[in-house]
């Protein structure tokens, strides 16, 4: 069985997807682009955007019952390896014990020209 997990706390999706699927005792959090789901705005520049990111991954999680301490793998995706170090530096604020196993690599581009969007995998 599965369970689409759905906050008005983060992003709404921006196509056929669920902002996040829990199966068995899984939470697969899609991609999250740094959108305020407040304003609908993009955050500027690579620190402010990861942080808008990781806050919405976090809102999702919650709303699902987990929190950031059950991320167990995340993939990031930036606009150009040269953020590699400002991304790295703020997602380590959020993960300060343990962190998740992580990938991170540069693609083309990123949808709505953003420069960062990360995915998150949490277990209970």
């Amino acid at each position: 069985m599965k369970k689409v997990i759905a906050t008005a706390n983060a992003p709404k999706a921006i196509g056929p997807y669920s902002q996040a699927i829990e199966a068995g005792n899984l939470v697969f959090v899609s991609g999250q682009l740094p959108v305020d789901p407040a304003t609908g705005k993009t955050a500027e520049g690579i620190s402010a955007q990861t942080e808008q990111s990781l806050k919405n991954i976090k809102a999702i999680l919650e709303e699902a019952g987990y929190s950031l301490e059950n991320v167990v793998k995340c993939t990031c995706y930036l606009s150009s390896m040269d953020d590699f170090a400002a991304m790295n530096e703020v997602y380590a604020r959020y993960f300060t014990a343990n962190p998740p196993a992580r990938a991170a690599f540069a693609v083309q581009k990123l949808p709505m020209g953003v420069l960062v969007e990360i995915e998150a995998i949490a277990a209970r």
